[in-house]
């Protein structure tokens, strides 16, 4: 318990620090929630941030671990948990933009991944998700829910995301994604479109390249193979994501809950 302890305590610090430099959006925030919360802000992302790195699955669980019954009703905690993710998606925003405009690595990488909702054997009973989700199927077989787009440097430091569907074309998000990315971004052969490329490339600033299908009569230079070859390195980061940060669930019980867990997720892999 001890060390639960000081974990939390370390988390708080780190969240501290961000919450004092957006003190002024942070405060205009709860400001507009009404009376005064039980529980700090502070103590709230804290919470969620412990929650995902320590793999705990459920709000119930973390909440009978800090043992919070005599500070706030656990009514309280999910409500307040899932209401202010929306000031730990601002910190991630905040990050990104942090790492795209500090040096980022010249090499960028692009791809995707699965974001399931629920088993697949659940997916026509499911409801909390639906309006969101869609079936897709990727080489590990037919799932149903979201998929993640991520951008990342060759240092592995994330630039920029999106959810959509799962049913959503990898190169839909893309242009969006890279409007305030410069470097050499590479995508694996899912993103190839010379439409793309060309709408994507920046004279002296940006370019685009996907992997050749195999299919394809297009010559491949040894730098590209080179720079292909580093492609790896994003799915480190969903790895990571996934196995060490519970991005993937299955157990709340309505939309919000599902996206504060995502969030969370997200955060917690940027500054634990």
């Amino acid at each position: 318990m001890k060390i639960q302890i000081k974990q939390f305590n370390a988390i708080k610090t780190v969240v501290s620090f961000f919450t004092k430099r957006l003190k002024k959006i942070f405060d205009k925030y709860i400001k507009n929630t009404g009376r005064k919360l039980a529980i700090s802000l502070d103590d709230i992302l804290s919470i969620g941030l412990f929650k995902q790195t320590n793999g705990i699955p459920t709000k119930k669980a973390i909440y009978e671990m800090l043992d919070l019954k005599n500070i706030c009703s656990y009514k309280t905690l999910v409500v307040n948990m899932n209401r202010f993710s929306e000031l730990a998606a601002t910190i991630i925003a905040l990050l990104m933009k942090i790492n795209r405009e500090n040096n980022p690595h010249n090499i960028k990488h692009i791809d995707s991944t699965d974001i399931p909702v629920c088993l697949f054997k659940n997916a026509n009973k499911h409801k909390v998700m639906k309006s969101l989700s869609s079936f897709a199927r990727n080489s590990k077989g037919t799932y149903f829910g979201l998929k993640l787009h991520l951008i990342t440097d060759l240092n592995r430091k994330m630039l920029a995301l999106k959810f959509t569907e799962a049913n959503v074309d990898d190169r839909k998000p893309v242009s969006e994604m890279c409007k305030n990315i410069n470097g050499i971004i590479i995508a694996d052969a899912g993103y190839v479109s010379n439409k793309l490329a060309k709408k994507i490339y920046k004279e002296g600033k940006r370019i685009f390249i996907a992997k050749p299908k195999r299919n394809m009569k297009k010559v491949m230079t040894k730098f590209q193979e080179l720079l292909y070859k580093t492609r790896f390195k994003i799915e480190y980061n969903f790895r990571d994501l996934k196995l060490f940060k519970g991005l993937i669930t299955s157990l709340p019980r309505s939309v919000d809950g599902y996206l504060a867990n995502y969030i969370y997720s997200l955060l917690a892999y940027q500054i634990i």
